[in-house]
């Protein structure tokens, strides 16, 4: 016996033959879905060759928006493609960077010997 309906049978209420009637609530845990915010703001700032970090931080909004309003498939969706264009936003920042300080040394270089090449015609002179 639960210590109220022992107390209950003590102070000689009448016994009932109903069941006591118990109330499930359900609490659902927080999902936890990533919105990638901070890494698409970073590629937005560093990163953001044709656009795609700061197509990667509007969805990384409206992932946000969707999972405030507890819509946690829609925010689940606009993650998964914000971490995609994130990845593909990376991947070409840091391509198109190690291309561009290629061309910039090999650049250099060639302009570098062509001038050499122009003092000395000169010193012929």
């Amino acid at each position: 016996m639960h210590k109220e309906e022992h107390e209950v049978s003590v102070l000689g209420a009448p016994h009932s033959t109903i069941l006591p009637r118990s109330t499930m609530i359900n609490i659902q845990s927080e999902t936890s879905v990533p919105d990638h915010v901070v890494w698409s703001l970073f590629n937005t700032i560093f990163f953001n060759w044709c656009c795609l970090g700061f197509i990667a931080f509007a969805y990384s909004v409206k992932s946000r928006d969707r999972k405030m309003v507890g819509d946690v498939t829609g925010a689940q969706a606009y993650a998964s493609t914000a971490k995609c264009l994130n990845i593909s936003a990376l991947i070409v920042g840091i391509l198109m960077t190690i291309g561009f300080i290629l061309l910039l040394v090999f650049g250099s270089v060639a302009i570098y010997h062509v001038m050499l090449q122009i003092v000395q015609e000169k010193q012929r002179y």
